[in-house]
């Protein structure tokens, strides 16, 4: 078993001090060629990277040298990936995980997923930039978990040193509040960062899955703003309703292995071998947030969203309040929109005849309570969502603390930011460096908070 490493040296300008330094990426496959593969693209992007052939190779690597992320292959002789990738999570959890899998070991990637919770797996063979992108998410993760490990540390250690000078000096006391105060201050806030883009990753995936829909369906935002109205309409908690609005964002994403074809077609258009295939969809879709712990409550939705009241839906064929009512809202509010797209019915339907639909299907396919609420909030005046006005700014007017009221889009229709994003200072600058030498004179709209 042989183990090689190579550290990249990029012909770029010299990084700022405040960057982080390369990340170690080691790469575990029984065959030369591809570990030579991954070194080349992994070197290439600045990493460095540490090869070994095999699982007991790769475990020696981890017992002496400090590795941010493993990539590992799922077939090699003796300890396979799924073995090694247990080990991993078990002695080194901190370190990121990534399989590469061929179709044929789809069934043992499972015990990967089960037992070494990796962050995420690729088919072999793999689209470089795909990689690419799932290593440098793997990357930001890991750097947000240990970010947060940091400052809950740095928190429990000045509330000690804070509980220590109330015990003996009064006046240090109120010294050292003003400054747990300011600590707390930033706390939150890297809270609320780290929770805005979460949110925004969120919006990202949901774009991703629209793009593989070529049917004139609703952007997964405008669903996801109907079901969350119609959840605290109903007398949800916020955070169901938020877990509702995540779930309506992402609840096509068990069909992204689905060809263009087979995920465009109407229900009532499918083979039964077709059928069988989608009806397992809600499942591929809770299964692919199962390590994206904050998902988990969206996850169970995307599972149940497909079931109906009289108990003919699926995967599980849940009956009448079994079913989580933030899965009822979801069924109420897709199948509306599906209905309007033509998705479920051989032809589309107008507002008023998917909102009788609806209603002739209370009690059967869906809860009577949701319809009923369903209707009094959108089902008058085309139930439009009421936005405040906004402004048109050209790129050199913008402001930290505007709020974008439309997709931010470059000139060939690419989702720069989403609606909604909140912008700071930094990225004022960005969108003024990307829009301003290329796109001059351009406008976009904003709103203020």
């Amino acid at each position: 078993m042989n183990v090689t490493e190579a550290v990249s040296k990029p012909a770029a300008p010299a990084a700022p001090a405040t960057e982080r330094p390369p990340a170690t990426v080691l790469c575990v496959d029984d065959e030369a060629n591809i570990l030579k593969s991954l070194n080349r693209l992994f070197r290439r992007s600045g990493y460095r990277v540490i090869c070994a052939e095999g699982g007991e190779a790769g475990l020696e690597v981890l017992g002496r040298e400090a590795v941010d992320l493993v990539v590992s292959d799922m077939r090699m002789p003796g300890m396979d990936g799924a073995q090694f990738l247990t080990h991993v999570a078990e002695r080194w959890p901190a370190v990121m995980r990534i399989l590469l899998t061929g179709y044929a070991d789809l069934s043992s990637a499972v015990a990967a997923i089960n037992n070494g919770k990796i962050f995420r797996y690729l088919s072999k063979p793999w689209n470089d930039d795909d990689l690419l992108v799932d290593v440098r998410q793997a990357l930001e993760v890991q750097f947000l978990e240990r970010e947060r490990h940091r400052l809950t540390a740095l928190t429990e250690r000045q509330n000690a040193e804070l509980k220590d000078l109330n015990a003996n000096l009064e006046q240090k006391v109120q010294a050292r509040t003003h400054e747990l105060r300011a600590t707390l201050a930033k706390l939150q806030e890297a809270n609320r960062e780290l929770k805005d883009g979460y949110v925004a990753a969120i919006k990202t995936f949901a774009r991703l899955i629209e793009m593989r829909q070529v049917h004139g369906t609703q952007p997964a935002r405008v669903v996801g703003e109907r079901a969350h109205r119609l959840a605290l309409a109903l007398g949800m908690a916020e955070a169901e309703a938020q877990d509702v609005l995540f779930a309506a964002l992402l609840r096509d994403i068990g069909k992204m292995g689905f060809s263009d074809d087979l995920m465009n077609r109407p229900f009532n258009r499918l083979s039964p071998e077709e059928l069988e295939r989608v009806r397992r969809y809600p499942l591929d879709g809770q299964a692919a947030l199962m390590a994206l712990e904050p998902l988990q409550g969206a996850a169970r939705l995307i599972r149940s969203h497909r079931e109906r009241i009289n108990g003919s839906g699926f995967p599980d064929g849940l009956l009448g309040n079994n079913i989580p009512l933030g899965a009822r809202v979801l069924a109420v509010v897709g199948d509306y929109f599906a209905l309007t797209a033509g998705m479920l019915e051989r032809r589309p339907l107008g507002e008023a005849a998917a909102c009788e639909y609806l209603v002739q299907h209370r009690g059967t396919h869906y809860d009577a309570q949701v319809v009923d609420t369903f209707i009094e909030l959108f089902g008058r005046a085309g139930g439009q969502v009421v936005s405040e006005p906004d402004i048109h700014l050209a790129p050199d007017e913008l402001e930290p603390g505007m709020v974008l009221s439309r997709d931010l889009l470059s000139e060939n229709g690419v989702v720069w930011l989403p609606r909604g994003h909140l912008l700071d200072a930094h990225l004022v600058a960005r969108i003024r460096q990307l829009a301003g030498p290329f796109h001059p004179g351009v406008h976009v709209r904003f709103t203020r908070v």
